[in-house]
């Protein structure tokens, strides 16, 4: 998982980041606890990114267990920098 575009979910919580965790590795989904990006936000300290390509099935699970997500990004990285897309 080191591409240069990839999916945030980002969390209101810690304990909210960790039950995520938890339902989205349930459902098979290769994913990766890692600091929240501070081009997104600050409020927590944890975020999941996952590859875009599951962006339907990570949207369907966040809805089937009503997720408490903050939000969710695309973030991408290359030669002008990180930027930050909003997906929801």
């Amino acid at each position: 998982m080191r591409d240069k575009e990839f999916g945030v979910i980002t969390f209101k919580s810690t304990h909210h980041a960790i039950k995520g965790e938890s339902m989205l590795k349930n459902e098979a989904l290769q994913i990766r606890m890692i600091p929240t990006p501070r081009e997104i936000t600050h409020s927590c300290g944890l975020s999941i990114r996952f590859d875009l390509e599951n962006l339907p099935q990570v949207k369907d699970i966040i809805d089937k267990n009503v997720m408490d997500i903050e939000g969710l990004f695309k973030f991408t990285k290359d030669y002008m920098g990180n930027r930050i897309e909003k997906l929801n």
